[in-house]
């Protein structure tokens, strides 16, 4: 999920639009792109479309942001949004591991009413200094969650912290991804809302990809392919994972734990981080399967 581009619920005739787009997994938005008055209309607006598209997005991941549980929006969302379409729910302002296993419960029990098959997971939003403290343990609450969302906007606003100061983004993009690593699940950068700015928006993704995350979130259809740009594997990363794989396979025929490819020692932790290269860029079609 390199990108992940921002639909409101409440503008239908964006979907068709968005299906067409580029990104890699579409968000629909129940919260804070829609107004408060809007909210049934909203809600309406993505049932429909996701009990006509039993196929889901199309190669696309299917994700809907409902607004958080302690809202009195949350139970008419999800009873709106779980149908065999839909791959995720984005839950935003989570405060604890408590709130995941409740939502699992919720979903499970939706799932069978609603004959969906396929376990519909969850993508958690980390946007409160409760929530940053407790990440690792909102990531490995229960294995629907998907990964674990880095919410920039809501933290920082309700602390008074600038947002464009990057030395306190990058701090907050560490500890997030340090969480992640602790839950065993991947970690998702959030959004960069100065659309005119798109070099900014570049700069941010390529720290959050050095940091190890898997994508960010596009609130604008400019900045989809600068994100599947960044995080995608360069050549130059899918060419030296080739190589050590085949020095792998080499030094596994003689008994050799530890080796040397392009001058640089390689061992374990190395070899995994080639295959997973490897693996997606066999995803993205950047190499033959």
């Amino acid at each position: 999920m390199r990108s992940k581009l921002f639909v409101p619920c409440s503008r239908p005739e964006l979907f068709p639009k968005a299906m067409r787009s580029e990104a890699d997994a579409l968000s629909f938005d129940l919260e804070d792109a829609v107004q408060e008055s809007r909210k049934e209309e909203a809600r309406r607006c993505i049932e429909g479309f996701l009990r006509q598209e039993p196929d889901g997005g199309r190669g696309k991941l299917v994700i809907v942001r409902v607004n958080s549980m302690q809202t009195a929006h949350f139970a008419a969302d999800l009873r709106a949004v779980v149908w065999p379409a839909l791959d995720a729910v984005n839950v935003p302002k989570l405060e604890g591991a408590g709130e995941i296993a409740a939502l699992a419960g919720a979903l499970a029990a939706l799932e069978v009413e609603r004959g969906v098959a396929r376990p519909i997971k969850i993508l958690a939003n980390i946007e409160t200094p409760r929530a940053l403290r407790l990440a690792a343990e909102i990531g490995r609450a229960d294995p629907r969650v998907m990964g674990l969302q880095l919410g920039l906007g809501d933290l920082f606003e309700s602390l008074g912290v600038d947002r464009s100061d990057t030395a306190a983004v990058h701090h907050l993009q560490v500890a997030l991804r340090l969480a992640a690593g602790e839950a065993g699940i991947p970690v998702y950068d959030g959004a960069f809302a100065n659309v005119a700015d798109p070099e900014g928006f570049k700069a941010e993704a390529e720290t959050a990809r050095r940091l190890g995350y898997a994508g960010k979130t596009c609130i604008h259809p400019s900045q989809v392919a600068l994100a599947n740009a960044v995080f995608r594997p360069s050549d130059a990363e899918i060419a030296h994972a080739l190589r050590v794989l085949e020095a792998t396979r080499e030094a596994t025929a003689k008994g050799v734990g530890a080796f040397m490819v392009d001058g640089r020692m390689v061992d374990e932790p190395f070899i995994k981080r080639a295959t997973a290269i490897v693996e997606t860029a066999r995803r993205l079609g950047l190499i033959a399967v």
